[in-house]
C-alpha cells in the first residue's frame, strides 16, 4: 500500500511539474490542447467544441428571413456515389440554394438545420465583410488607412507601411506562423490560449508590406482588433448589428473567446448552421445588398472579389484570393467562396444564381489549382442538383 501511495504521489508531483513548466515557458495552452484532443482520441480541433471555450452570442434578427423550399423529388437527390463521397469526408450538412429556393438539403449523423458547428476559417471572410461595414460607418477611413493609427504597436519603420488592405489581402509582411501541427506555434496558442491580443501584436513585420502574399490568421486577428478599437464595440456585437441581423439570421450564433468577456477568435470559431451561413453567401453574391436592403458598400465588395495578383513566398502568382475570400474558376465561371480547415464552405456561383454550403469534419489534402479537391466534387454536385 505504501508503494502505491508513493507512486500516486510521484505521479501527482510529475503532473504538477509539467503544469508548472507549461506556465513558466509560456505554453499553458498545451494543457487545454492535450486535454481536448489526444486525451479524447483526436489529433486536432472538432466542429462541436464551443462548450470548452467562453463564447459571445451573435444575436439573431428580430425579422428573420426564411428560404423558399422546393418540394423534394426522387430526381433531385444525391446519387449513390455522391452519398458515399459525403460519408467518406464526414459531411454534417449539404445545402444547395438557387434563386432563394432550397433545391437540396441533407444532414448526417445527429446534425440539423439548427445545429451549431464551427466554421473555422470561414470566419475570416466574415471579418472581411465587417471591415466593409466599419468603412461604411466612417469608423475606418478606407482600406488604405495605416493600421498603426489603431494599433500603436505597429508605429515602427516597417509597421507604419502596413494598411488595412494589406491585412485583408494577407500581404502584411508579418510572419505569425500558420502551422496547425506545431503545438508550440502561434495557431495552437491562438486557439487554446488566453492572451490573444498579446501574442498577436508582439509579431512585427519582417518584410515590407505589399510584397508577398502569405495566408496567415494573424492578419485577420489584427483586423478584428482594429474593428473593436474603431467602433468601440465587441466584434460579435458589431457583426450582429451590421450583418447577421440585416440578413435575417434565424438563429443566434456563437463566437469563441480567448477568455470570459475577452476577444473573439476572429480567424476561426464562428458557430452557426447551414441556412444562416448561406445568407452570408447571398449578401456577398448580391455585392453588399440583401434583397433590396443595402448592408455593405457595393464598391468594397466588388474590390474584395479582385485577386491579390502578387506572388507568394515561392514565387507563384496568387490569383485566387481577395479580401479574406477565395476565388476560383470552374467550367469558365468565376466562383467566390469562404472555406474552413475541415471542409466548411460557403460557395457562390454567380452566373447561375447558385449558393451552397457544406459543413463537416474532413477536407481533402489534395489541391487542384489551389482548390481542395473535395470542393470541386461539391461544386459538381451542386451544379447537377440545380
Amino acid at each position: 500500500m505504501k508503494k502505491v501511495i508513493n507512486g500516486f504521489l510521484t505521479l501527482i508531483g510529475f503532473i504538477g511539474l509539467v503544469c508548472l513548466l507549461t506556465f513558466v515557458t509560456g505554453n499553458s495552452h498545451l494543457i487545454k490542447a492535450v486535454t481536448n484532443t489526444y486525451l479524447l482520441g483526436r489529433s486536432g480541433p472538432s466542429i462541436d467544441e464551443y462548450a470548452i471555450f467562453d463564447n459571445r452570442i451573435v444575436r439573431k434578427s428580430t425579422h428573420p428571413v426564411s428560404w423558399k423550399e422546393k418540394k423534394p423529388t426522387v430526381l433531385n437527390g444525391l446519387l449513390p456515389k455522391e452519398e458515399a463521397y459525403h460519408k467518406s469526408f464526414n459531411t454534417a450538412a449539404f445545402l444547395v440554394i438557387k434563386s432563394d429556393t432550397i433545391l437540396f438539403e441533407k444532414y448526417w449523423e445527429n446534425y440539423s438545420d439548427s445545429s451549431l458547428t464551427n466554421s473555422f476559417s470561414v470566419a475570416k471572410s466574415f471579418i472581411g465583410l465587417t471591415v466593409g461595414a466599419a468603412i461604411q460607418d466612417g469608423y475606418i477611413k478606407s482600406v488604405h488607412q495605416p493600421i498603426y493609427e489603431f494599433l500603436p504597436e505597429y508605429n515602427t519603420e516597417k509597421g507604419r507601411l502596413i494598411t488595412i488592405k494589406h491585412l485583408l489581402q494577407m500581404t502584411s509582411g508579418i510572419d505569425f506562423g500558420e502551422s496547425y501541427g506545431d503545438p508550440f506555434g502561434f495557431m495552437a496558442k491562438a486557439y487554446y490560449g488566453k492572451n490573444l491580443h498579446e501574442i498577436t501584436v508582439e509579431k512585427l513585420p519582417i518584410r515590407i508590406a505589399g510584397g508577398t502574399w502569405e495566408y496567415q490568421g494573424g492578419n485577420t486577428l489584427l483586423l478584428s482588433f482594429i474593428i473593436e478599437k474603431a467602433t468601440g464595440k465587441k466584434v460579435a456585437e458589431y457583426f450582429s448589428e451590421k450583418i447577421w441581423q440585416p440578413i435575417g439570421a434565424e438563429n443566434d450564433a456563437l463566437w469563441n473567446l480567448d477568455t470570459k468577456n475577452g476577444r473573439e477568435k476572429a480567424y476561426c470559431c464562428f458557430y452557426s448552421n447551414a441556412r444562416d451561413f448561406a445568407k452570408v453567401g447571398k449578401l456577398y453574391h448580391q455585392n453588399g445588398f440583401f434583397n433590396h436592403l443595402k448592408v455593405l458598400p457595393e464598391s468594397y465588395i466588388l474590390d474584395s472579389k479582385r485577386s491579390v495578383n502578387l506572388e507568394d513566398s515561392e514565387g507563384n502568382l496568387v490569383d485566387y484570393y481577395g479580401y479574406q475570400w477565395w476565388i476560383t474558376e470552374f467550367e469558365g465561371e468565376t466562383i467566390h467562396y469562404a472555406r474552413g480547415i475541415l471542409g466548411q464552405y460557403i460557395v457562390i456561383l454567380p452566373e447561375e444564381d447558385l449558393i451552397f454550403v457544406r459543413l463537416g469534419k474532413l477536407r481533402s489534402e489534395e489541391k487542384i489549382n489551389h482548390v481542395p479537391s473535395d470542393l470541386i466534387e461539391y461544386i459538381k454536385m451542386a451544379k447537377r442538383l440545380k
